[in-house]
C-alpha cells in the first residue's frame, strides 16, 4: 500500500531510451512515485519526447525532462528502469546511460528495474552477487553476469527491486516506494 508523502522531497530518475519503453512499465511506477509524494523526472539520451509502446504497438509519447549526459546521480535519490525489449537494448549501448545507472549502485541508492530493464545493469556490471528476477528470457544473461536469478513476482536485494513483467506491477510499485522511502542501502561487496 502506497502512503501519501512517503517519498516527499525525493527526486526519482526514470531512465529510458527515445523509443521502445513499455508504456505501462513507465506509467505505473511513475504514478506510484507521484502518489507517494515523490518527484519523478524522465531522463533520456536525447531531448524532446520518448515513444512508448504497448507491447509491439505504438503507445503515447512523453516529454523528456533531462538528458542523461547533463545530469548526475547526485541529483536524484533513486532510479527506475522501465522495461520493453528495445529500451534497455538501446540504453546499454550508450556509455553515459550505463555510467548513470551504475553510479546509483556505487552510491548505494535504491534502484528498481522491471522486465528487460536489467540488460542495462548487466552492461554496468552491477548485478554480480545480487539476487534478482527479470523477464524469463534474460535469466541466462543475468546468471552469466554473476546474478542469482529467481522466478518471483518481486525480489528485493539491498535496495535493488526487480520484477518480471507488467502483471507484477502492483507488487513492484509497492516495493519500490518502500525501498525508495528507506533511502541509502549498503552495497554488497564487489558492487
Amino acid at each position: 500500500m502506497i502512503v501519501a508523502n512517503e517519498l516527499a522531497g525525493r527526486r526519482v530518475a526514470f531512465l529510458v531510451a527515445p523509443e521502445g519503453v513499455e508504456q505501462v512499465e513507465l506509467t505505473k511506477p511513475w504514478s506510484a512515485v507521484e502518489e507517494a509524494g515523490g518527484q519523478p523526472e524522465l531522463v533520456s539520451t536525447q531531448s524532446g519526447h520518448i515513444q512508448a509502446f504497448n507491447h509491439l504497438d505504438k503507445g503515447d509519447t512523453f516529454p523528456v525532462d533531462k538528458v542523461v549526459g547533463e545530469v548526475s546521480p547526485d541529483d536524484y535519490d533513486a532510479l527506475v528502469l522501465p522495461g520493453g525489449v528495445a529500451n534497455p537494448d538501446f540504453l546499454r549501448t550508450v556509455p553515459e546511460a550505463v555510467r548513470f545507472a551504475g553510479a546509483f549502485f556505487r552510491q548505494e541508492k535504491p534502484v528498481a528495474a522491471i522486465c528487460h530493464a536489467t540488460w542495462t545493469l548487466v552492461e554496468a556490471d552491477v548485478v554480480r552477487g545480487r539476487r534478482m528476477t527479470s523477464w524469463p528470457s534474460l535469466q541466462t544473461d543475468l546468471r552469466n553476469a554473476g546474478a542469482e536469478w529467481v522466478d518471483q513476482e518481486v525480489v528485493v536485494d539491498n535496495g535493488f527491486v526487480t520484477s518480471r513483467k507488467p502483471r507484477d506491477l502492483p507488487a513492484f510499485c509497492g516495493k519500490l516506494v518502500e525501498e525508495f522511502a528507506e533511502g541509502k542501502h549498503h552495497a554488497k561487496a564487489g558492487v
